[in-house]
């Protein structure tokens, strides 16, 4: 069986792991491997502070806290995405309020966007689905344009770009994920990107149990307490451990990855062509991070048919998700706002393919093979 996912390894993870138990004895929040990673990060990234969480949903719910969100407040966000980017949010008390896509990107309409503003919005969160950027621009000026403020969730887009800058460090606050199914991979954790400098303090309070112990540490207080909301965000120093092995080799398995990618874009091109399948998008002034391939074909029917007809032949793929204001709690914690007109329809036709760093020739190419077959060709 082809998986459908492999998490990462280089080789090193569990030598660190190894050192941060036995040499450091230093495995809960905030060790020298969680220094050593957030440093590379925010120097990788040009940004003014990232911190590890212990997952990329504690990423967002940090970010809800830094948004001083209140009940009844707005939050527009696409509902193609994953529950955590809602649920962020609606445990601050805030109105999900979701929108449409593009169907090229599968990323939040700028139009959408814009069309849902009310004077009870105040937070815009665009997903960069598959590592894929949002259009930026367009969402900043239109949060400029009615003093809204942007989460980009970021959590598929470690080392995307757009235009130039890391994706996570446009908005206001950037959140990534680094489960085992993303491209780089601590088991459970994430980060997020503090990109307003005077909320990096209260970044640090809000991680540590809303407590100002960051302080005493750099001795700025002589000693520390509650001051703020908050809750226990830090990831231990084994998990760093285990992800600072694959930074080391970060640039290593973004190639790897977008090798893949591109194999697969070539290998199914003529399908393509023939409008049989529809290809991914990058759209210009976007670098993608290969975080994921996926196809779309006609419908929900010729969807299943080829998941099977590649789990039958030893291949995993997958769906993806089931758009949020369709779900039982989307329906009771929000609301679609304009017409879903590529959301359901576009979600029914696509399968992601097997991605990972290390994935063989051999197997993309029977992947491809079997696709083919598929079509006839």
């Amino acid at each position: 069986m082809i998986s459908f996912n492999v998490p990462p390894y280089v080789g090193n993870e569990m030598d660190y792991v190894r050192e941060a138990a036995e040499k450091n004895r230093k495995i809960c929040g905030d060790g020298p491997f969680t220094a050593r990673c957030s440093e590379w990060l925010q120097n990788r990234f040009d940004s003014q502070k990232i911190l590890l969480t212990t997952s990329g949903t504690s990423a967002l719910e940090m970010a809800a806290i830094l948004c001083d969100l209140k009940p009844g407040d707005e939050v527009i966000l696409p509902s193609f995405t994953f529950s955590s980017t809602a649920t962020a949010f609606q445990m601050v008390g805030a109105t999900l309020v979701f929108v449409d896509v593009l169907p090229d990107t599968m990323n939040i309409d700028p139009n959408a966007i814009e069309m849902a503003i009310t004077s009870k919005t105040k937070v815009i969160v665009p997903v960069h689905y598959a590592g894929v950027a949002c259009d930026m621009d367009r969402i900043m000026d239109i949060a400029k344009a009615h003093d809204l403020l942007v989460v980009e969730d970021a959590a598929q887009a470690v080392l995307s770009t757009y235009k130039g800058k890391a994706l996570g460090t446009i908005g206001d606050f950037g959140c990534y994920s680094f489960h085992e199914t993303k491209n780089y991979s601590m088991g459970e954790g994430g980060a997020i990107s503090v990109n307003v400098p005077e909320l990096c303090d209260r970044a640090e309070i809000i991680r540590e149990k809303g407590t100002n112990r960051q302080r005493f540490f750099r001795g700025q207080v002589d000693k520390y307490t509650w001051v703020d909301r908050g809750s226990s965000y830090l990831p231990s120093d084994m998990n760093a451990a285990y992800l600072w092995a694959q930074l080391e080799k970060a640039d290593e398995i973004n190639e790897d990855r977008l090798s893949s990618w591109q194999c697969y874009y070539d290998g199914l091109s003529r399908l393509a062509d023939e409008g049989k399948i529809t290809l991914p998008v990058v759209p210009n002034g976007c670098e993608h991070n290969a975080h994921m391939f996926y196809i779309k074909c006609a419908n929900l029917e010729e969807r299943t048919a080829l998941i099977a007809h590649l789990k039958e032949n030893g291949v995993q793929a997958s769906f993806h998700y089931i758009p949020l204001h369709s779900a039982p709690a989307g329906e009771m914690f929000g609301r679609f706002a304009g017409e879903d007109v590529y959301t359901t329809s576009e979600s029914d036709r696509l399968v992601r393919l097997p991605m990972y760093y290390g994935l063989s020739d051999d197997d993309k190419a029977y992947v491809i093979k079997l696709i083919s077959e598929f079509y006839g060709n």
